[in-house]
C-alpha cells in the first residue's frame, strides 16, 4: 500500500495511477489528485510543499458546502456588467444598480457554488406557496368566485397579514437590501421602485388591519378597509422569478469559456532524449519538443519538427475539411490530430496561445454587452425621486384641503401614489411577454437565451453569416464523379470507395458516403498504405488502385493531363477538393469533394434582403471560394481568409458605424463575434461554444429561423 501525497489517502500500488517525478513514483486515489500534484511539482517552490500538507484535491474529501462567507474566487476580481468601474475582491451585488457581480476571470473548473442560485429559489417558491392563497383571498371575489363569508373579513385580512410577513421580509430579504445600498450610495434603481412599491402597500395594508378606525370611510370597500397585501407578495414573487431566471442565465454565460478552455488538454508529452515525460500543460515552456500522437488534441501553438499527419482544425476555423501538416507547418493548440504521428516544438504557450487570445476574446465581448436592465435603472434614477416628491405634495395637499379625517386621507392617497408608481409592468406584464414570445419561438426551433435580445433584435439592420456550417452544411460530401479515358463513374467511384473504407480521414468518408449513397457494392481490398497529406494505395480486386492529391499519382508516375486536368481545375477554382484515381498505373477520373449550400440557405438570404437586412459573409476560407459562394446566394459583401480576431474587429466597426449587428456562426471561430455582436445566432447543428456565446439558438440550424426570430421579435416587443 501507498499514501497518496495529495489527499493522504491509502491506496493500493497495484491497482492505483501513479505518476513519475523526480525519480521516484507516487500513487493517487483518483486522477484529480494526480492531476494536481503535476501541477503543483511543475511549480517550483512553496506549491509542492503545499501539497504535501494534505491539501483536498479530490471531491470525495472536500467540505459537501462550504462554510457561508468562506467562498473565494480563484479570479481574484468581481465586476458588474452594468456599472462601469464597480469591480470588488469578493463576490456579491453591486451598490449601484443592486445586480450581482460576476468573475472576471472564468476558469475550467465547472460552476459547482450555486448557493445564491438555490437561495433565490427556495425564496421564490415561498413567495408563491404562500402568496398564491393571499392572492385568491383579495382577487377570486373580484372575478365573482364565491369564498366563505369570514374570508372578505377582518378574518380574511389577518390571514393575509399572516401570510404575506414572511412573504416580504424574508422571501423579499436581498431586494431591501439592495435597496437600502442604492439609497445610501444615492443610486436609485429597479430594487428601489420595488422595496418602495411592496414596502408602501404592505406598511398602508398593516396600518389598514392594525387600526381601521383610522381609515376613514369611504376609502372602505364592502364594509371594511381595503387592503393590498395581495400586491405586495405577488409582486416580490414576480421579481423573485426574475432573479432565477437571471441567476441561471449567469451560469451558463461562463460556460462558451470554460468549454474552450476545456480544448485544450490536461496535459502534453515532452521529449526528453530518448524518451517521452507526461507533464501538466502548464509546464510546458517555448521552445520544448512535444510529441503528438494519433487522436491526440495539439497541446499549445507550435510548428511541426519531425513527422506529419492532417489535423482537424474544424474547432477553430469553423471548416470541415482537415489541413494536411508536414515539417515545418504551424499547428495551433486545441485542435485535434488525426491519424499521424509527429513531433512539435512549441511556439505559444499559456496566455500567448490563439485558444487564448479567443477565450480572452470572448470573455471582453460578453462583459460589454450592455443588459436591458440598464434602461429601467436610467429611468429609475430619475423616477424614484419624482414619485417621492408626488408622494409628498398629494400628502400635504390633502393634510392641508382635506377637511375631515384630512391626516388620514393624506395617508391613504400618498400611498396610493407610491403602489401605483411600483413597476407593475417590470414584474408582470413584461414577464408574461418574454415567458409567451420565448415559447412560442421554442415550437418554432428558435431558441432565445434572454429578454434582452427579443428588444435588441427588433432593430437589427445588418446580418453578418459565417459560411461554413451556417450557409454550407459544414462536412465534406462528394459533389461529382470525373470519369477519364472510356471508363465508368460508378466504376471509378467503386474503386476509391473500396479502397477508402480503410482509412479515416474526412474525405474518405465522404467518398465511402457518397458510393453507398450510389448502392455501389465495395469490393475486395487488400495491401492497404497510406501516405499522410497525399493519398492511398492497395489492391482492389486484384487491381493496383490510387486515390490521392495530384502530387501523390504523380509521384508514383502517374500523370493528370487533358480534359480531366482542365475540368479539375475549373472544381478547385470553385473552392472544391479534387482526388485523382488510377487503376493499374493508369488515371481513370477524379472525384470532386466539397462543401455544399444548404438547400434552404437561398430563400433564407433572399428573405432576409427583402425585409430590410444587409447581408455579409464572412470567412476563414479562401477568397476563390469565398467569391463563388457569395455569387451564388447573391450576397454583395464578403470577406475571406479572416481569423478569428478579425471577425470579432469587423462586427466592432459595423457597430462603432451605427449598424445594429446581428452575427450568426457556428463554431468556436464564430463565438467571440457572436459574443460581440448586437445579437449572436448559433446553428443547432454547430458547436456548443458558439450556441453558449450566442443569444439566439436556431435548433435546425437552418437560416430561415432567423426571419422567424426577427419577426417574433416585433411581436413581443410591440405586446409589450
Amino acid at each position: 500500500m501507498a499514501i497518496d501525497p495529495v489527499c493522504h489517502m491509502e491506496v493500493d500500488e497495484a491497482t492505483s495511477i501513479h505518476a513519475e517525478q523526480n525519480g521516484q513514483t507516487f500513487y493517487f486515489c483518483c486522477e484529480h489528485c494526480r492531476r494536481k500534484f503535476l501541477a503543483g511539482a511543475a511549480t517550483p517552490g512553496p506549491a509542492l510543499v503545499s501539497l504535501s500538507l494534505g491539501e483536498p484535491a479530490c471531491r470525495a474529501h472536500e467540505p459537501a458546502q462550504p462554510p457561508a462567507g468562506d467562498a473565494v474566487s480563484a479570479s481574484g476580481w468581481y465586476f458588474c456588467p452594468m456599472c462601469p468601474g464597480v469591480r470588488s475582491d469578493k463576490p456579491g451585488v453591486c451598490p449601484k444598480c443592486g445586480m450581482a457581480l460576476e468573475p472576471e476571470e472564468i476558469t475550467a473548473a465547472p460552476a459547482d457554488d450555486d448557493t445564491e442560485l438555490r437561495d433565490m429559489t427556495r425564496r421564490f417558491f415561498a413567495a408563491v406557496v404562500l402568496g398564491v392563497p393571499v392572492f385568491a383571498l383579495a382577487m377570486l371575489p373580484m372575478l365573482g368566485v364565491p369564498l366563505p363569508a369570514w374570508s372578505g373579513g377582518r378574518v380574511g385580512q389577518w390571514i393575509q397579514l399572516v401570510l404575506s410577513v414572511p412573504v416580504v421580509f424574508w422571501a423579499g430579504w436581498p431586494f431591501w437590501v439592495r435597496a437600502v445600498a442604492s439609497v445610501r450610495h444615492r443610486s436609485p434603481n429597479m430594487f428601489t421602485l420595488i422595496s418602495l412599491g411592496v414596502g408602501a402597500a404592505f406598511a398602508y395594508s398593516l396600518f389598514a388591519v392594525l387600526f381601521p378606525a383610522a381609515i376613514p370611510e369611504s376609502f372602505y370597500e364592502h364594509g371594511h378597509a381595503q387592503v393590498f397585501f395581495e400586491s405586495a407578495t405577488i409582486i416580490t414573487a414576480l421579481v423573485l422569478l426574475g432573479q432565477v431566471l437571471e441567476l441561471r442565465a449567469r451560469r451558463r454565460t461562463g460556460d462558451a469559456i470554460r468549454q474552450l478552455l476545456s480544448l485544450a488538454p490536461p496535459t502534453a508529452r515532452i521529449v526528453r532524449g530518448d524518451r517521452d515525460e507526461e507533464v501538466p500543460l502548464d509546464a510546458v515552456r517555448t521552445g520544448d519538443l512535444l510529441r503528438v500522437l494519433p487522436g491526440d488534441k495539439i497541446p499549445v501553438d507550435g510548428d511541426v519538427v519531425e513527422g506529419g499527419s492532417s489535423v482537424d482544425e474544424s474547432m477553430l476555423t469553423g471548416e470541415s475539411l482537415p489541413v494536411e501538416k508536414a515539417a515545418g507547418a504551424a499547428v495551433i493548440g486545441g485542435t485535434v490530430n488525426q491519424t499521424g504521428s509527429f513531433v512539435m516544438q512549441a511556439r505559444h504557450v499559456g496566455r500567448d496561445t490563439l485558444l487564448a487570445h479567443i477565450v480572452q476574446l470572448v470573455g471582453q465581448a460578453q462583459r460589454s454587452r450592455a443588459p436591458i436592465q440598464r434602461v429601467a435603472d436610467s429611468v429609475a434614477a430619475y423616477f424614484v425621486p419624482a414619485v417621492v416628491a408626488v408622494a409628498v405634495v398629494t400628502f400635504g395637499a390633502w393634510a392641508w384641503l382635506g377637511g375631515e379625517h384630512a391626516l388620514a386621507k393624506a395617508l391613504v392617497n400618498s400611498v396610493a401614489v407610491l403602489i401605483i408608481a411600483c413597476p407593475c409592468a417590470l414584474g408582470l406584464a413584461t414577464p408574461m411577454s418574454i415567458m409567451v414570445g420565448v415559447g412560442r419561438g421554442a415550437r418554432e426551433g428558435v431558441l432565445v437565451k434572454n429578454a434582452e435580445v427579443l428588444e435588441i433584435l427588433q432593430n437589427a439592420d445588418t446580418l453578418v453569416v459565417d459560411k461554413t456550417g451556417t450557409l454550407t452544411k459544414g462536412q465534406p460530401s462528394l459533389t461529382r464523379v470525373l470519369a477519364e479515358n472510356g471508363h465508368v463513374e460508378n466504376d471509378v467511384l467503386r474503386w476509391a470507395a473500396s479502397l477508402e473504407r480503410s482509412s479515416e480521414h474526412p474525405l474518405a468518408g465522404a467518398i465511402t458516403r457518397g458510393a453507398d449513397e450510389q448502392g455501389l457494392t465495395p469490393l475486395a481490398a487488400t495491401g492497404f498504405q497510406s501516405t499522410t497529406g497525399g493519398g492511398v494505395a492497395g489492391k482492389v480486386d486484384g487491381r493496383e488502385v490510387m486515390v490521392g492529391t495530384r502530387a501523390f499519382v504523380a509521384s508514383r508516375g502517374v500523370a493528370v493531363t487533358g480534359s480531366l486536368e482542365a475540368a479539375a481545375t475549373e472544381h478547385e477554382q470553385h473552392g472544391s477538393t479534387v482526388m485523382f484515381v488510377a487503376v493499374d498505373q493508369q488515371i481513370v477520373g477524379g472525384l470532386v469533394v466539397a462543401d455544399p449550400i444548404k438547400t434552404s440557405t437561398p430563400e433564407a438570404i433572399r428573405t432576409l434582403q427583402a425585409i430590410g437586412l444587409r447581408v455579409v459573409m464572412l470567412t476563414g476560407d479562401n477568397r476563390r471560394t469565398a467569391r463563388a459562394v457569395a455569387e451564388q446566394l447573391h450576397i454583395d459583401q464578403f470577406e475571406a481568409e479572416l481569423k478569428p480576431h478579425d471577425k470579432i474587429e469587423f462586427v466592432r466597426k459595423l457597430r462603432a458605424s451605427g449598424r445594429h449587428v446581428v452575427m450568426a456562426g457556428d463554431g468556436v471561430n464564430d463565438a467571440p463575434a457572436l459574443a460581440a455582436a448586437d445579437v449572436g445566432i448559433a446553428m443547432g447543428t454547430g458547436s456548443d461554444i458558439a450556441m453558449e456565446s450566442a443569444g439566439v439558438t436556431l435548433v435546425k440550424g437552418d437560416l430561415r429561423g432567423i426571419v422567424k426570430a426577427l419577426r417574433l421579435s416585433r411581436l413581443v416587443m410591440r405586446n409589450i
